[in-house]
């Protein structure tokens, strides 16, 4: 039977977009088909989803009204090759594969008609109903399947459309960007101990401090480098740490990493 949606590759975004699509009550679960090479991904979805599961991508295609590509970017071209025989030339394809470009899957795909074709860049907050994604529509993509693009996220997720020029750049700051935060909160534990205390309660400053701020920063219009000005007294404690974190190029480090990630999503694409 046909399904409104075809998730090919059952991973961990997949399950957070799926999770938020169903608390969202945009598509019922007997609507829902999901295709992954691991058995254990399959029963997940089934025993704990509630969402058929096949082996097969082509299978799980058929008839689908919109497919969400969500395998890793070495995976593409064989997947959508896979799929590109048993894919109705109607339905809205949604790929959230790092540094693939929405030309090279309506090239791959073919078919009698334009592929619609839109590039998602989502994170992994998404599983506590918290994320960000981008949309960058594909040459033949129009409204309506941004806002059917939309609908699959934004029960989980803050989304905005961005050009497709952007979505590198998107993939460095938000796509990668929980883990910039997760490695900081570390440093942050790790130094808590350093100093002298337990593990636990470094954690649990470190984890409700990085909480307290995002949480400032999402309620006020001020930019960070205000909030961060407001708490740094001249040659108090903040000060101390702040300029030893300048002196060592703490702001050139992270750009130069974000450039990086950038950089490494479009070789992704090549």
């Amino acid at each position: 039977m046909p399904h409104q949606l075809a998730v090919i590759g059952a991973g961990v975004m997949a399950e957070a977009i799926v999770r938020g699509v169903l608390s969202g009550a945009k598509i019922p679960a007997d609507q829902i088909i999901a295709a992954d090479i691991s058995p254990e991904r399959r029963k997940f979805f089934q025993s704990v989803l509630g969402v058929a599961a096949v082996e097969s991508p082509a299978a799980a295609v058929a008839g689908a009204r919109t497919v969400l590509l969500a395998v890793k970017p070495f995976q593409m071209e064989t997947v959508l090759k896979s799929i590109a025989g048993a894919i109705d030339d109607k339905s809205l394809v949604i790929s959230i594969a790092a540094g693939i470009g929405t030309g090279f899957i309506e090239k791959t795909l073919g078919g009698e008609k334009p592929r619609r074709v839109i590039r998602a860049m989502p994170n992994t907050p998404m599983l506590v109903g918290q994320g960000m994604v981008a949309l960058a529509r594909g040459q033949n993509a129009d409204a309506a399947d941004l806002n059917t693009a939309r609908q699959l996220f934004e029960s989980a997720a803050k989304v905005i459309e961005v050009s497709g020029d952007k979505m590198d750049a998107v993939t460095a700051v938000s796509g990668s960007g929980p883990a910039y935060f997760f490695y900081l909160t570390e440093q942050l534990i790790r130094a808590g101990v350093e100093l002298g205390l337990t593990d636990p309660e470094a954690r649990t400053l470190a984890i409700q401090t990085a909480r307290g701020a995002a949480e400032m920063m999402s309620r006020s219009s001020d930019a960070p480098a205000e909030h961060r000005r407001k708490v740094t007294t001249p040659n108090g404690t903040t000060h101390a740490a702040i300029s030893l974190m300048e002196a060592k190029q703490w702001d050139r480090i992270t750009v130069d990493a974000l450039k990086a990630a950038a950089q490494r999503s479009r070789e992704l694409g090549k």
